[in-house]
């Protein structure tokens, strides 16, 4: 492949937020090259979310690249909560008129590779010592090396999707720059099995000796997590270890029909809640972990960056369409305010669902109580339920 040296939109990181508004503006004619760190088969072996809101998957039949996840993903149109030895099912359909999809990242990503290679779109990988430059300019570029030779790629946009520890974020300004973070004391140990899931439905599961997750990759492939002390190491949890707490932390009918089998990937992720703002300097646009992190309890890491790409894309079509600015301008008071009512969710569903070390009784039996209030409530089932499938994205 010939290296560009000259584009539209340079977008820094090759994970799906970067692929999907790739896709997106070379579907609307627009040239941009992608640039990631990693190799193609390094993108692909991330076990990452699997849970797929409404606006997301719109976003994928926008993008032409939802036939294999309408064929093969799974429609859900519940979601239960298990607490107190007896689990509750959330009508999702019935509350909202809405499912959620569960569709793992991995696949989500082959689809926008395989769009993006056919379109012959420029996908660069194992790129180093990404740099970028005049970003208060009308004219930025971004500098990168590959071996021995340093390559530049000038460009009229640039999309920072490179992720929490990125160089996009790093590169605004710090007098410009204002981040909000919230570190939890737990992280989520996680086990891949190729089993069939325990459910046809998510169980979050509520207990005394910590939280657990029952969800699925597909009728075959199992995904389970437990929490674990932020100290932990994997090495800490063989596979026996880790099924034994995950059935102690389950309702003893769903303990008994649990199938438990060797795990093909098995790791610890911490837990937090991470906002910058803005979103936006000059001419670059971050998207994605690159500006904000929940806690998986809620399922909106993926979804996020999705909402942000839905935002960043509408405003850079309007720009090289008419030449107007102001779906850019907008970009990031749009995406905050989705992402805010996101992490407030994550955050609800983590302190609802987990025990703290410092967790008093009084913590406890008040934790019991808002359970029981979701379940005898209309109005409190909905509001989980809006909040679980997606708010919309305006």
């Amino acid at each position: 492949m010939t290296i560009p040296s000259r584009t539209q939109v340079a977008i820094i990181g090759g994970g799906p937020a970067g692929l999907l508004l790739s896709r997106l503006l070379h579907l609307d004619g627009i040239d941009n090259v992608v640039l990631e760190r990693r190799s193609r088969g390094h993108v692909l072996g991330r076990i990452r979310a699997g849970v797929l809101e409404r606006g997301t998957t719109d976003m994928l039949r926008q993008a032409g690249v939802a036939q294999r996840m309408e064929a093969e993903g799974e429609l859900h149109d519940g979601v239960e909560l298990a607490f107190g030895g007896a689990r509750h099912r959330l009508d999702l359909a019935r509350l909202t008129g809405a499912h959620v999809t569960v569709y793992g990242q991995t696949e989500m990503t082959k689809d926008l590779y395989a769009a993006l290679d056919a379109a012959g779109a420029p996908v660069l990988h194992e790129v180093e010592d990404v740099a970028l430059h005049g970003i208060d300019s009308t004219g930025p570029h971004v500098t990168w090396r590959r071996g021995d030779e340093v390559h530049r790629l000038d460009c009229a946009f640039i999309a920072g999707c490179d992720g929490f520890h990125g160089i996009s974020r790093q590169t605004m300004p710090g007098d410009v720059l204002r981040t909000y973070e919230k570190v939890y004391p737990f992280g989520w140990l996680g086990v891949l099995a190729r089993t069939p899931p325990v459910n046809d439905e998510l169980i979050y599961a509520n207990h005394a000796e910590g939280f657990a997750l029952c969800s699925m990759r597909s009728r075959v492939l199992s995904r389970y997590y437990i929490q674990v002390p932020i100290t932990d190491r994997v090495q800490d949890w063989p596979d026996e270890r880790f099924w034994a707490a995950l059935r102690a932390r389950l309702p003893a009918e769903t303990a008994a029909r649990l199938v438990t089998g060797p795990s093909i990937e098995k790791s610890i992720a911490p837990l937090r809640s991470f906002v910058a703002e803005p979103l936006s300097h000059g001419r670059l646009f971050i998207a994605g972990d690159a500006g904000h992190i929940v806690p998986p309890t809620g399922a909106k890491g993926l979804n996020l960056a999705a909402s942000d790409i839905h935002f960043l894309h509408r405003g850079l079509a309007r720009f090289f369409a008419s030449d107007d600015e102001s779906g850019l301008k907008d970009y990031s008071a749009k995406a905050l305010a989705r992402i805010w009512k996101a992490e407030r969710f994550s955050w609800h569903m983590t302190t609802l669902m987990h025990r703290f070390p410092e967790s008093s009784g009084f913590d406890q039996r008040l934790q019991r109580a808002e359970l029981d209030y979701i379940f005898s409530s209309e109005a409190a089932m909905t509001a989980l339920a809006e909040n679980y499938v997606g708010l919309p994205y305006e």
